[in-house]
C-alpha cells in the first residue's frame, strides 16, 4: 500500500492508494510548527485506524510549503527509513513536459495534477483545484502542461474582507438563499459562492477560446477541497475527481521507483 501526501498551504491531504484507488484518507491542517517526529506520531496513528490493514510499501509527497517539507524529509528518513520514498522536484521523472518560461517555479502539485489528469481523461483538459489558491492547469491533448492561471482562493479572499472591511465579518461558508442578499451575512456569502462560480466559468471559457478548439472537446476537471461549495454553481465544470493529486502521486512513485 502506498501513502500518499499532498502538502499544501492550509491543509496536508493523507491518503493510501493501491492501483488507482484510494482506499483511505484525511486531511489534516499544515502546521509549519509541527516536527519530524510529531509528523510520525500523527501518520502511525491515522495508519493505526485505517481498515486498510495492508503494510506500507512506498511512500510519495509533494508540497508547496518548504519549511513543512523539510520536517516530512527528515521524518522519513527517520521514521520510515526502510520504505522507498519519492519527493515530487526538479529532477523527479514525471513524464509531463512542462511547457512554461521557467518549469521549475511551477508547483509540485500542478504538475501531479496534470500528470493524472492525462491519464485519467482524453483531450486537452483543464484542471481547476480549489484551495488556499484556486489554481488553473491546462493540459494538452498529448499530456504537456501548457500553463495555467492563479486566484485567490475562497476561504483567504472571506478572510481579507473580515480583516479589512470594518463592518465586515467572517462568515460561515455556505451556499446563502439567493443572490440578491437581504442581510450582510448571506451579502457575503452570495460574493463569495456566486462570485467564485462565475470567476471560474470566465477563466475556464477565455482558455478554451486560447486553445482554439471546441468546447466539448475539453474536459474541466475539479479538485480540491471546497469543490462541494461552488461545484454545482459552475456551468463549465464536467468532472470531479476529489483524489486528482493523490493518484497522481500514485504515477508518479511507478516512475521513479
Amino acid at each position: 500500500m502506498l501513502l500518499c501526501a499532498d502538502i499544501g498551504n492550509s491543509h496536508t491531504v493523507l491518503g493510501l492508494v493501491s492501483q488507482g484507488e484510494v482506499t483511505d484518507h484525511w486531511r489534516v491542517a499544515t502546521d509549519e510548527r509541527r516536527t519530524a517526529d510529531e509528523w510520525a506520531v500523527l501518520i502511525r496513528g491515522l495508519l493505526a485506524e485505517s481498515a486498510s490493514t495492508v503494510a506500507l510499501t512506498g511512500v510519495a509527497v509533494c508540497a508547496t510549503v518548504p519549511s513543512v517539507l523539510h520536517e516530512w524529509r527528515d521524518m522519513l528518513r527517520a521514521h520510515y527509513g526502510e520504505i522507498p520514498h519519492v519527493v515530487v522536484e526538479p529532477g523527479v521523472r514525471t513524464g509531463v513536459p512542462v511547457l512554461m518560461d521557467n518549469p521549475r517555479e511551477v508547483g509540485a502539485d500542478r504538475i501531479v495534477n496534470a500528470l493524472a489528469a492525462s491519464n485519467l481523461f482524453r483531450g486537452p483538459t483543464i484542471v481547476v483545484d480549489f484551495g488556499t489558491a484556486t489554481t488553473f492547469d491546462v493540459v494538452s491533448e498529448k499530456g504537456e502542461y501548457v500553463g495555467g492561471a492563479i486566484a485567490p482562493g475562497i476561504e483567504i479572499s472571506l478572510e481579507a474582507l473580515g480583516k479589512r472591511g470594518a463592518q465586515l465579518r467572517k462568515v460561515e461558508l455556505v451556499r446563502p438563499r439567493s443572490v440578491i442578499a437581504k442581510n450582510t451575512v448571506e451579502a457575503l456569502q452570495s460574493g463569495m459562492v456566486f462570485g467564485f462560480a462565475s470567476q471560474v466559468d470566465g477563466i475556464v471559457t477565455r482558455i478554451i477560446s486560447e486553445l482554439g478548439v471546441s468546447s466539448d472537446r475539453v474536459n474541466v476537471v475539479a479538485t480540491g477541497g471546497l469543490v462541494p461549495l461552488v461545484a454545482e454553481e459552475c456551468a463549465t465544470l464536467t468532472e470531479h475527481q476529489p483524489w486528482l493529486t493523490l493518484l497522481g502521486l500514485e504515477l508518479v512513485f511507478r516512475r521513479n521507483s
